[in-house]
């Protein structure tokens, strides 16, 4: 059974940076894509940021380009987020994603099997 467990959430104020990580049971980070998305209350949840390893490359939403790292760590299992020059509109519960099914893109939530509980950014100005 997948288990993806985050951390990394809290208070920020705008202009810093935080690093989210996600740490996962029962799959092997680099398997196949994996994703970080984020959802507002109210709101669609959305891809922020997605791994390709096997494909070697990365993937950004355009309102995180540029401001964004994904990265993983083999050796512990793990996948993370680094988020810089945060801005109130990043506060969001933010989540990882695992184990994609059959023709699932990168930032196609409902083709994620697994997901964690989430942690929460928020942004303050």
């Amino acid at each position: 059974q997948v288990q993806l467990v985050e951390s990394g959430g809290g208070s920020v104020q705008a202009g810093g940076s935080q690093r989210l990580s996600c740490a996962a049971s029962g799959y092997t980070v680099g398997d196949d894509f994996m994703g970080w998305f984020r959802q507002v209350a109210g709101m669609a949840r959305e891809g922020v940021a997605a791994l390709d390893i096997n494909g070697a490359r990365t993937l950004y939403a355009d309102s995180v380009k540029g401001r964004a790292t994904i990265s993983h760590d083999k050796d512990k299992n793990m996948l993370y987020l680094r988020m810089e020059r945060l801005t109130p509109a990043a506060t969001a519960m933010y989540y990882c994603a695992a184990d994609p099914r059959p023709f699932c893109t990168p930032f196609g939530v409902g083709g994620y099997s697994s997901w964690g509980q989430g942690t929460q950014v928020i942004v303050s100005s």
